[in-house]
């Protein structure tokens, strides 16, 4: 057994910069992840239709319910993140989404309502993506110090993108023989192995706090304060404030896109099931770009340049990308483009932006973070879905609104540069860690 260890050990020195005490915590992250983007997965190209469904026409209605349940749902986790030690909170928030998606394997089943129950569920999948997303990035925030996390969180994230490769695999494969609705069941099924997770990664946080009294500690008591202390938070300190700014814009670009390819895809495409199948191949290029990226460039970037300049890099390549775009608004052009914003996203973006919380208190990591990653995010979607279509209501075409777009995605690499810089300047103050040489 110590010899199979050693050699694991070994392997992942190969792939991540990991301690030996870290290797137990690294590996249960990356399988957190994996079943967290694997169930989404899953349910995404059924999502990505059901709006399609529900009318592209009305699509500024479903971003905008969307954001409605995002506002409902923060004082609710701010709530249940106030009374109860994150060991207990954190299995909640699966629990529920459990039950949800037993709920819709039910309403499916019962053929009732079916435009009402597509929007429903295309409302329901969008909350689920960023809420379960954002819990796992402030356990992970929590778990890990800002040296740890520049050479484990690039690791981590590529466990979401082997998840979000199997996904839409699982989808191509059983959509046939199980059917779509059963493919609910399968998602379920993922999310009660975060919950084991959640409970390993716990007990190893616990056994550290004998060694390292900074890490983890408190860990077994609720955090308090108020339901609302994570939107208080984040408009009362400028460095919050400065990401949810870097929020709203990424959202903001995000969602021009998402519109684009829906329309581009709707007129390329009159048959639901190539339409579908479309959406899973997008998702199948973005992941397996995304992976190799993860596991190979993200900590090697981060090392190399800092985190400031590789939180800019990907808002510089998609201004590129929508200025290519605006000469010529055709189907292949937005896939490279959807496919190079995603993958840069997820491989370098979004593992940099969470080490922005690092520097952070824990109930900042918790309350804060997930306001600016659920409301924010939302309020920033629903927004820039009403600008579309008055865009569009003003007789702009795609190519026009990608114009529109490209000196957007330039303030949101000066933001993110600026906010790299700022989290340099928080560790160093702060002395939190020995890895502050950072930029």
């Amino acid at each position: 057994m110590q010899r199979i260890r050693s050699g694991l050990y070994a392997g992942l020195l190969r792939l991540v910069q990991v301690e030996p005490h870290e290797t137990r915590a690294l590996l249960w992250s990356f399988s957190y992840f994996f079943v967290l983007l694997c169930s989404y997965y899953i349910l995404r190209p059924m999502r990505d239709e059901m709006g399609i469904l529900g009318g592209v026409e009305h699509l500024q209605w479903l971003f905008t319910g969307t954001l409605a349940a995002m506002l409902a749902a923060v004082p609710v986790f701010g709530w249940i993140s106030a009374r109860f030690p994150r060991q207990q909170f954190l299995p909640y928030v699966y629990f529920f989404f459990i039950v949800c998606l037993l709920t819709f394997y039910s309403l499916i089943g019962g053929d009732v309502a079916p435009v009402y129950v597509a929007r429903a569920f295309f409302v329901w999948a969008s909350v689920f993506n960023l809420f379960v997303v954002s819990v796992f990035w402030s356990f992970m925030t929590d778990l890990f110090d800002n040296r740890q996390a520049r050479r484990l969180f690039g690791f981590i994230a590529a466990g979401g993108s082997v998840g979000a490769l199997t996904g839409p695999a699982l989808t191509t494969l059983l959509a046939q023989p199980l059917g779509p609705r059963n493919l609910l069941l399968v998602s379920a099924l993922l999310l009660s192995w975060a919950i084991v997770c959640i409970a390993r990664l716990s007990r190893w946080s616990y056994q550290t706090q004998a060694t390292d009294s900074g890490r983890g500690h408190g860990s077994d008591r609720p955090i308090g304060g108020s339901i609302w202390a994570g939107v208080q938070m984040a408009v009362r300190s400028p460095y919050l404030l400065g990401i949810c700014l870097l929020m709203l814009l990424f959202t903001m670009l995000a969602t021009f896109l998402y519109f684009m390819q829906a329309q581009i895809v709707r007129d390329a495409f009159s048959d639901s099931a190539q339409r579908t199948t479309v959406f899973a191949a997008i998702d199948l290029a973005v992941n397996s770009l995304t992976i190799v990226m993860q596991v190979l460039v993200t900590s090697r970037l981060i090392r190399w340049f800092g985190l400031a300049a590789v939180l800019a890099l990907v808002p510089v390549l998609l201004a590129i990308g929508f200025g290519v775009l605006g000469m010529a608004p055709v189907l292949s052009v937005l896939v490279v483009v959807q496919v190079i914003r995603r993958a840069g996203n997820y491989a370098i973006t979004r593992p940099a932006r969470e080490m922005l919380y690092v520097v952070l208190s824990r109930e900042e990591k918790y309350k804060a973070k997930n306001f600016i990653d659920t409301a924010v995010y939302r309020t920033g979607d629903a927004i820039s879905a009403w600008l579309y279509a008055g865009m569009k209501g003003l007789g702009l075409g795609i190519g026009a609104i990608a114009w529109i777009a490209t000196p957007l995605a330039l303030v949101w690499a000066w933001i993110a540069f600026g906010l790299g810089r700022q989290q340099a300047a928080l560790v160093t103050e702060s002395g939190s860690t020995a890895g502050g040489d950072n930029e």
